[in-house]
């Protein structure tokens, strides 16, 4: 990431020095500076989401983020990735992106270890039906068990499946679905507090709804798409829009990298 900025920095002082220049930051400088908060409150977790938007608010292009991404956009997102327990994902998103199990680097792996992290962070997969191909790497080749959270009404013959497969299957919620808060405190409960959540935007307007996300990390990219994509979140509107504050806002090369934490 080339530093034209920061931008704003409201927490400047905290992360690397605005005074450098124009160069790329290094892994190290992008991990102090997204460097999770420790975790308050009642769930006992802090939530993170990592979104990409084009100008026109366009979360995906033919189903898919990476064609509205860019080079630094994935030094953000692996950045995120390798500070995160766990990383949660909607099952479609899961189907469209093709996710597969999280990669072991080397650049973190000595952060990781410091900070009592397994080698690479787990993925949870949110699924009511558990309608999920089981024989992908990531249900079977995974450095550390994928997580499968769904309801306790959810098909039993497909909890079989996935618990054959390796997952560990977590109940949060009472019927086929999960219920967001619930799925929070259960992760927080198998030591995962550092939270990661790529979307999809049904998944992320259910964690706006039920008023549990705490970070959004949102890059702009200055694309437009026009056409009827999603936005980032999805689902019913909240009776009052929810405020957060900005932490940050980085730059490279028109797309815009901010961070915002919960008011």
């Amino acid at each position: 990431m080339r530093r034209l900025f920061p931008v704003i920095d409201p927490t400047a002082g905290s992360g690397p020095d605005p005074d450098g220049g124009d160069r790329e930051w290094s892994l190290a400088e992008l991990a102090q500076a997204y460097a999770y908060p420790a975790p308050d409150g009642p769930r006992g977790a802090w939530l993170r989401a990592n979104m990409v938007s084009t100008l026109d608010g366009a979360a995906q292009h033919d189903g898919r983020s990476q064609l509205i991404s860019s080079a630094a956009d994935m030094r953000v997102f692996g950045t995120l990735r390798a500070l995160a327990d766990v990383v949660v994902a909607g099952a479609e998103t899961v189907r469209q992106e093709g996710y597969r199990p999280a990669r072991a680097r080397a650049e973190f792996a000595e952060a990781r270890r410091a900070a009592g992290q397994s080698p690479v962070p787990a993925v949870a997969v949110v699924s009511a039906s558990l309608e999920l191909d089981f024989s992908l790497p990531l249900f079977t080749s995974p450095l550390v068990p994928t997580l499968v959270l769904t309801g306790a009404a959810a098909p039993q013959d497909r909890v079989t499946a996935a618990e054959k497969a390796g997952a560990r299957v977590v109940i949060a919620g009472d019927g086929t679905g999960v219920d967001p808060a619930r799925a929070v405190r259960a992760l927080a409960g198998l030591g995962h507090t550092r939270l990661l959540t790529e979307g999809g935007p049904r998944l992320l307007g259910q964690f706006v709804a039920a008023g549990v996300l705490d970070e959004l990390c949102l890059t702009v990219s200055p694309m437009l798409t026009a056409g009827d994509a999603q936005r980032i979140a999805g689902g019913p509107p909240l009776t009052v829009p929810r405020r957060f504050a900005l932490a940050s806002l980085l730059e490279e090369e028109g797309f815009l990298f901010s961070r915002y934490r919960r008011d």
